[in-house]
């Protein structure tokens, strides 16, 4: 009987492991709006995503693209040569390249735990793990899509100015005495992984000419392209029934540029309330024609960003407490400071 159950539990969780949790939220969603909206919701929704997913269409594609090229070409090997040379230059280098690259916060965990095992100071790899969530080339086709290449522009520039904060602060901290062992004890030297850092090696960008590069082109293509297919399309249909149902007095009351705590209310939101950042955007920009100021938006993007769960677990599964609650609050108030400048530019 208990060898019967485990083998009925080791099917149940194949089984759960097969199932894309994304595609299944996105037929259930349709469900319940089938069921429990009024009559016709269910096809205004179709066809607001069906609209919206054609308008974005070459941003995705664009966006689907310049991530199989960057990842075909070896692109993470530029992460041994950030963390060179003096250290104010390294945390500078670090923050402009967090938030101009292509790595999200769980691909760069094994180069991170290289880089702080082999001695690199942590102000930069701060900088460099505040800044890499934030943005990235194919997040910057999306936001420019969505929401306009001014807003794309200006979360390009706050997620290195929040990067640099965080990587000088971090050093000015360590400089009193702080962080002298940031890493967990069970933490390695990152593996196989963490050869970019510690022996970094040339990007072939000419990856064409290579037959296993065009195979890891395709495979990230199409990896890419389903991943920002499925949560855009969940994305929109959530944003319809936002634009449909959520009160516009109500985000103008609390999020609007009259309300006196809209910027901290944004930033407390996001925090626990992102999901993804592509699948964010959509719901912003919802938010935004309900009645949400340009500041708080995008103080909304880059605090979830930064403490969105994958990006948060990415962290604490390395450095100890004190490191990540630094790394927690040195980007909220970032992203505050960010999202402030933002509206008054604006």
């Amino acid at each position: 009987m208990t060898a019967l159950a485990q083998s009925v539990a080791s099917s149940v969780g194949r089984f759960g492991r097969g199932i894309d949790r994304v595609a299944l939220g996105i037929v259930a969603v349709l469900a319940v709006i089938a069921v429990a909206f009024p009559y016709g919701q269910f096809q205004a929704t179709v066809g607001f995503t069906v609209d919206a997913l054609l308008n974005i269409a070459p941003y995705l594609l664009a966006s689907v693209l310049l991530a199989a090229w960057l990842g075909a070409a070896g692109a993470d090997r530029l992460i041994g040569r950030v963390f060179q040379g003096h250290i104010a230059k390294a945390i500078v280098v670090a923050a402009v390249f967090g938030g101009l690259s292509p790595f999200c916060s769980c691909g760069v965990i094994p180069l991170i735990a290289a880089a702080l095992a082999v001695g690199v100071p942590l102000s930069a790899v701060m900088a460099f793990w505040i800044a890499s969530p934030l943005m990235s080339p194919d997040m910057f086709l999306v936001t420019a899509g969505v929401l306009g290449m001014h807003f794309a522009v200006g979360k390009t520039l706050a997620a290195v100015g929040i990067g640099l904060f965080g990587g000088f602060a971090t050093l000015a901290l360590q400089r009193t005495g702080g962080f002298e062992n940031p890493l967990r004890p069970a933490v390695g030297d990152g593996g196989c992984g963490g050869s970019a850092v510690r022996n970094p090696k040339d990007v072939v960008w000419r990856f064409w000419e290579e037959p296993e590069r065009r195979g890891v082109f395709a495979g990230k293509a199409r990896q890419n392209g389903l991943f920002l297919l499925k949560w855009m399309t969940l994305a929109f249909i959530l944003e319809s029934l936002m634009l449909a149902y959520l009160p516009e007095q109500t985000v103008a009351q609390w999020l609007g540029p009259d309300s006196t705590f809209a910027l901290p209310l944004a930033v407390l939101i996001g925090m626990p309330a992102y999901m993804n950042g592509y699948a964010a955007v959509p719901l912003v920009d919802a938010l935004m024609q309900t009645g949400m100021a340009v500041g708080p938006a995008m103080a909304f993007l880059l605090a979830g960003g930064v403490s969105s769960i994958p990006a948060a677990v990415a962290v604490y599964a390395l450095v100890r407490l004190p490191v990540f609650m630094t790394y927690l609050g040195l980007a909220t108030v970032g992203s505050a400071v960010a999202g402030l400048l933002y509206g008054l530019a604006v």
